[in-house]
């Protein structure tokens, strides 16, 4: 069995166990294994796409880094969503900071997120509804207020449990779940007229 193979079966678990003995191969196959989801966080947190690619790259240093210090592997998924709601915190208090700039050369839009939106009209209807309905949800939970978009991604794209929200974002199990059911409730009173 080649190499990559061989780390392309091993599990997550065990994969950061022999990343943190400086088995370097182990920690590509992490990286890889990772940054799709980094990304798709990052896509849902933020609303500037220019900083999606920079953001997701810095986190995956921080873990690729940080991986040493780890203690228990079993908590890589929750530890490295830490860094991710950090990074994002971080990104947030800098944007606040600095004013947004507007190019004269652009014309202004409501919404630039849809000219960004690639053509297929050569694709079947139903991609076309799909690609549709994801760009409504995506509006969504990019429309929604910063802590209950934070909720919901990591519960709904992420899969942690209402204990690991609540620990990465520094609150209450309770507070989660009302922002978790708010930000649900937000989602469907936006969506209620298109689906």
């Amino acid at each position: 069995m080649s190499g990559k193979l061989f780390y392309k079966k091993i599990p997550l678990e065990e994969l950061v166990i022999l990343s943190q003995k400086s088995d370097y191969r182990a920690l590509e196959e992490l990286i890889k294994r990772e940054q799709k989801n980094i990304f798709a966080t990052f896509t849902y947190l933020s609303k500037k796409r220019e900083n999606i690619a920079d953001l997701t790259q810095e986190a995956l240093m921080r873990m690729a880094r940080g991986l040493i210090n780890l203690r228990n592997p079993k908590t890589f998924k929750s530890w490295l969503n830490q860094i991710v709601t950090n990074l994002f915190y971080d990104e947030l208090r800098k944007s606040t900071r600095k004013p947004q700039l507007v190019s004269i050369d652009t014309e202004p839009s409501e919404n630039s997120f849809h000219t960004q939106i690639p053509d297929y009209r050569h694709k079947p209807a139903e991609k076309a509804m799909s690609l549709e309905l994801d760009t409504m949800i995506k509006n969504e939970i990019k429309s929604l207020p910063e802590h209950f978009r934070i909720a919901i991604i990591l519960r709904e794209l992420q899969g942690l449990s209402y204990e690991e929200i609540a620990e990465a974002t520094h609150t209450t199990i309770g507070t989660v779940k009302s922002r978790i059911a708010r930000a649900r409730g937000k989602l469907q009173d936006g969506l209620k007229n298109y689906i």
